[in-house]
């Protein structure tokens, strides 16, 4: 029987948020409750009763009391949650106005800004004054091209307040995927950083800033955040004079579902979707994720890794409503050394890190060791998201960093704004497992049929209604696009992409998405399966595996971005295959292994590996500019070596 990697102590079980709402649930006529093991099949069988707990734990504030905690409909995407409940997304984010530290931001030259719960209150009821006078009103949309500083915060719980709708991408994007975004959902005010900072080059974003104001006619005003020490354009407003100061903050009270974000899918095969999400919903599954899974409250310093153009930012900003610190960081996180974030983590005390999966890998080829390196002994919860986390990585975090954390790699998405599959600083942790399905998500794992399994690899899906599920897509009247992304495949069932495996212990397996899975002679492979080995080479930095169309089946072809000064020949192909074929299986062995100078990314980090297959087969890429480095497709177009009958 595999043992656990890591196991929680007594005292923590004991002093945990999820052991107390554990035993309140039991003292509330629920004496058979006894485990996790009880507590999740109770939370999705007893969704009422379940988020009715949530909303009183939890302390979620609303205006209206609901007439019904759930209301249900034939299709699960009809359910309502909480109906006739009124509540404000940014009191709720707002709920603590004093002197304790709200926001600290760091970046990688060392720059250190704290704002304090009074602070951000101050500066979000200054903008939100701002945004009144400019005629924003509930449902307008407010865009933020923003650095992830302070005064993003404070722009978005502005617009929130009122009762706007935020959006945001990051500095670095493409001008062209921003207008793709943003010209879809017509924001009146936009916020813009005067430029960026990274791996000490400084980048002017005010010229795209500009053009995105003659673009995009729907916007009536610019606000312009310094931080590049660039001269402020003549035309907008500067963030410092935006506003009423001393302006009262206003809270207005509306629909449980009242849109409150609009996320963006990656766009690589066309146009992203814009994916609106609701306050309550939202609201409902930060706080649970927050306090329960993550085990976060007032004393706690939580640290993600993340800029203002991917979910887990909003994730993370939600932990205001906690009451504890929020570290922001931006710029290159191995600029000047890959100690930037360690070092960061030791002098402001995080107990929460979180990063993405490939951060984790890149720190470790570095050959970092953080534990040793830096005093990290606050941390008590490292989190990991993006891909799946290698076990080796798993292997590296208690070897290297701190070797008493509960390491959560969690798994969710912008679709949902939230998580499948979670943390529980009460439960053991095993190398390469997500810990635990979500506290009232009905998540299984489906065959190609349709079949719930266990211990066999099939399609991720949630079986029941969940209070995160999109309000609707942007310009999608009559739902078709919305039905179509995530509930064509199985009838009245939220199918959501992922290769997954749901193992003997309730934690799951992520192997990748399920678009990407490989096919070859009719076996399932996903692609995670194949890096795993491969990235523990030295030699290698990175790699993509995807499936070419070949002689009437598929054959794997490997993409390796090698080390500086490395050649791929026969020799390191041969380690390669030999690697694989001990650590995975002869199925997982490619065909073709080739190397590349870089792999295609989104702007989210994720390899793009949908484009490179395209690139593979020769096909039009439906929209490269939502690529973060779109000139590295081109390596993958043409190869002679792809068109050869060997």
């Amino acid at each position: 029987m595999e043992q656990p990697i890591w196991r929680p102590s007594e005292a923590r079980i004991r002093n945990a948020n999820i052991t107390r709402f554990l035993e309140r649930v039991r003292a509330d006529g629920n004496p058979a409750i006894e485990s996790y093991r009880d507590l999740w099949p109770w939370s999705v069988d007893q969704p009422a009763a379940f988020w009715r707990h949530i909303r009183d734990f939890c302390g979620l504030q609303l205006h209206r009391e609901p007439d019904a905690v759930v209301e249900p409909a034939d299709h699960i995407r009809d359910t309502r949650f909480f109906p006739g409940a009124r509540l404000n997304f940014a009191e709720n984010l707002l709920r603590f106005d004093d002197d304790r530290p709200a926001l600290v931001f760091r970046n990688e030259a060392g720059e250190r800004l704290v704002w304090t719960y009074a602070d951000l209150h101050r500066e979000t009821a200054r903008i939100a004054a701002g945004l009144r006078a400019d005629g924003v009103e509930a449902g307008d949309r407010v865009a933020g091209l923003l650095l992830n500083r302070p005064e993003a915060v404070a722009a978005m719980l502005a617009a929130t307040s009122i009762g706007a709708i935020w959006t945001s991408c990051s500095p670095d994007f493409a001008e062209s995927a921003i207008v793709d975004r943003f010209s879809q959902v017509e924001p009146k005010v936009l916020f813009v950083s005067d430029g960026y900072v990274f791996k000490g080059r400084t980048f002017d974003v005010r010229d795209t800033a500009r053009r995105l104001a003659e673009r995009i006619g729907s916007i009536r005003r610019t606000v312009w955040v310094p931080y590049a020490g660039l001269d402020m354009p003549g035309d907008g407003v500067a963030y410092a004079d935006y506003g009423e100061p001393g302006a009262d903050l206003l809270f207005a009270p509306l629909p449980f579902d009242h849109p409150v974000y609009i996320l963006y899918s990656s766009g690589t095969t066309g146009a992203p979707k814009c994916i609106v999400h609701g306050a309550g919903g939202t609201l409902l599954q930060h706080l649970k994720e927050h306090v329960l899974h993550t085990d976060i409250g007032r004393d706690d310093r939580v640290f993600f890794f993340t800029t203002c153009g991917w979910m887990m930012w909003n994730w993370l900003v939600s932990g205001l409503a906690t009451g504890a610190t929020l570290v922001l960081f931006d710029g290159q996180p191995f600029h000047p050394d890959p100690g930037v974030l360690p070092r960061m983590a030791a002098e402001e005390g995080i107990t929460v890190f979180g990063a993405s999966a490939g951060y984790y890998g890149a720190l470790e080829k570095a050959g970092a060791e953080p534990g040793r390196e830096h005093d990290l002994s606050a941390l008590r919860t490292v989190l990991s998201t993006g891909s799946p986390l290698m076990p080796e990585s798993f292997d590296y975090i208690y070897r290297a960093v701190h070797p008493d954390v509960c390491l959560a790699s969690i798994s969710g998405g912008t679709d949902i704004v939230a998580c499948f599959a979670l943390g529980n600083p009460a439960l053991p942790v095993y190398r390469g497992e997500l810990q635990c399905r979500a506290l009232g998500m009905r998540t299984e794992v489906f065959d190609e049929d349709g079949n719930p399994v266990r211990e066999e690899k099939g399609e991720l899906v949630c079986t029941a209604p969940f209070p995160s599920m999109p309000v609707k897509f942007w310009n999608d009247p009559d739902g078709t696009r919305y039905h179509r992304a995530y509930f064509e495949r199985f009838p009245n069932v939220w199918h959501h992409g992922d290769y997954a495996m749901l193992t003997e212990r309730d934690g799951l397996v992520i192997y990748g998405r399920s678009d990407a899975v490989l096919n070859p002679g009719g076996v399932r492979i996903g692609t995670a399966e194949i890096y795993r080995p491969v990235k523990q080479l030295p030699e290698v930095v990175e790699c993509v595996a995807v499936g070419q169309a070949w002689n009437g089946d598929t054959r794997v072809v490997l993409f390796v971005q090698l080390d500086e000064g490395i050649a791929l020949d026969d020799a390191l192909r041969d380690r390669i295959r030999q690697t694989i074929r001990e650590n995975a299986s002869p199925r997982h062995v490619p065909a073709k292994i080739l190397a590349v100078s870089d792999i295609p990314r989104t702007r989210n980090a994720k390899l793009a590996e949908i484009a490179v297959r395209q690139a593979v087969h020769g096909e039009d890429i439906g929209n490269t500019s939502a690529l973060a480095n779109p000139e590295a497709i081109e390596e993958f177009r043409d190869r002679p070596e792809l068109q050869a009958t060997d």
